[in-house]
């Protein structure tokens, strides 16, 4: 499941954790390493550096006009991205929300001209190979999608926005995104169907196909509509997608139960390399709706409570995401080898390569490298508390700088990165702010 679930951290609350605390739960205590944000705020995109956690930002849809102009997208690059690379792990910036919805002429008119800058702009600043560029749709863009062999963009749209967008993505092999919420388009008679469960399913009479989830028929359907425009090819990804644990009493089945329900089988579907049936063996980059419960959310009680945690980062209910291991109260035994002899030696400068922990290395495993290393007698100062590289206070971040510590006091051998196989060496300076690697 690590790798391809991610979780959209929304914000629209007055009573969440600060978020270098959401951003230390997430990596020490649950299996999600992929975070979408809405907006591109400094203290969060601060919070995530040295988690590895793979960050999307998202440019609001009131700024996308702005960003056709290309001095206006270098200068945004420069004020809220470029600070915060390589050590927060930007991977994607999302060109507004739904903006097809809108239904804003001028947002709608703009949207592929400000990707397309914005990717240049990328491209200037050598961040092009890092950082995708992308946007997220509603359903709303289909005119038709049932059957799901019938699925197609809304006239006008199609060849105006949908099909530059598409062949823009594919140039610069970007996913096409969708908010798919089978919440949305169920009734008392589907239940089932939208949660997973078994059910008789819906045959398809045109590819004579058998659907069994309303989720594989969403996707189908925007699946088809591309395949209209003769782009098959692009990935899609679901940015958005998720069932609340708590609604008005009109509504059936909103509860934790089916939130549990449709949030489990999601994330076992989306990963198992079953795919659709118009899209077999394939796995779905996915992002449940949401983190935590936002209690300022206008509109019904539902759109509230789609959380997974409350605000105090417990469960709402299990979906499975939480992590079974804990820190290790006993260190391992020593962990590098060789020993290297002496320890004391100085460190060396210009070094070109760092040494840091691999991505889903243990807590337990990387805690064992902190109490190696410091206990050689090096200087761990640093990540000790008000030590310039104390924050983010996750044991990934101070073993990050440990493991480093010991690599470039020695003569630089791969295998003085080993650390039973927890450490890879980059060529991507690890440095941020006063903290020096």
């Amino acid at each position: 499941v690590e790798g391809t679930i991610g979780v959209n951290y929304g914000t629209v609350a007055n009573n969440l954790p600060p978020p270098a605390k959401v951003a230390q739960f997430l990596l020490e205590s649950t299996i999600i390493n992929r975070v979408r944000l809405f907006d591109t705020e400094s203290e969060t995109l601060k919070a995530f550096s040295h988690t590895g956690i793979a960050v999307t930002v998202t440019v609001p849809n009131d700024q996308i006009p702005h960003l056709t102009k290309l001095s206006f997208t270098q200068q945004w690059l420069k004020t809220y991205i470029e600070p915060h690379v390589p050590a927060t792990n930007i991977v994607r910036i999302l060109v507004g929300n739904e903006v097809l919805s809108t239904a804003n002429k001028l947002f709608i008119s703009s949207l592929v001209p400000a990707m397309q800058t914005l990717h240049t702009a990328l491209v200037g600043a050598s961040l092009d190979r890092r950082i995708q560029v992308s946007t997220p749709h509603s359903l709303g863009i289909l005119s038709s999608s049932s059957p799901p062999s019938t699925g197609k963009f809304r006239q006008g749209y199609d060849t105006h926005v949908l099909k530059p967008l598409l062949s823009f993505l594919r140039a610069i092999n970007s996913p096409f995104l969708i908010n798919p919420y089978p919440f949305f388009g169920y009734s008392a008679d589907t239940v089932d169907y939208a949660l997973f469960k078994p059910n008789s399913g819906v045959f398809d009479e045109n590819t004579k196909l058998t659907y069994t989830n309303m989720l594989d028929a969403q996707l189908d359907a925007v699946f088809s509509a591309m395949k209209l425009l003769d782009f098959p090819d692009i990935e899609i990804v679901i940015a958005e997608t998720g069932w609340p644990s708590k609604g008005d009493s009109a509504q059936v089945a909103v509860d934790t139960e089916s939130a549990a329900v449709y949030n489990r089988n999601l994330m076992e579907h989306v990963t198992s390399g079953v795919g659709t049936p118009l899209m077999p063996k394939r796995t779905f980059e996915t992002y449940i709706f949401a983190l935590f419960n936002e209690d300022l959310k206008p509109g019904p009680t539902c759109e509230r409570n789609f959380g997974l945690f409350q605000p105090d980062m417990t469960p709402v209910y299990n979906v499975g995401i939480l992590r079974t291991t804990a820190r290790s109260s006993n260190p391992m035994n020593p962990t590098p080898e060789p020993p290297v002899s002496p320890v004391s030696e100085p460190l060396r400068k210009g070094g070109k390569r760092w040494c840091l922990p691999k991505t889903g290395a243990e807590v337990e495993a990387l805690q064992s490298n902190i109490d190696y290393v410091c206990g050689l007698g090096l200087d761990c100062g640093a990540i000790q508390e008000d030590g310039p590289c104390f924050l983010p206070n996750t044991v990934r971040a101070h073993a990050a700088f440990a493991m480093n510590l010991y690599y470039q006091a020695t003569e630089w051998n791969d295998y003085d990165c080993d650390f039973k196989q927890t450490g890879s060496i980059t060529d991507v300076n690890p440095s941020y702010g006063k903290c020096k690697y």
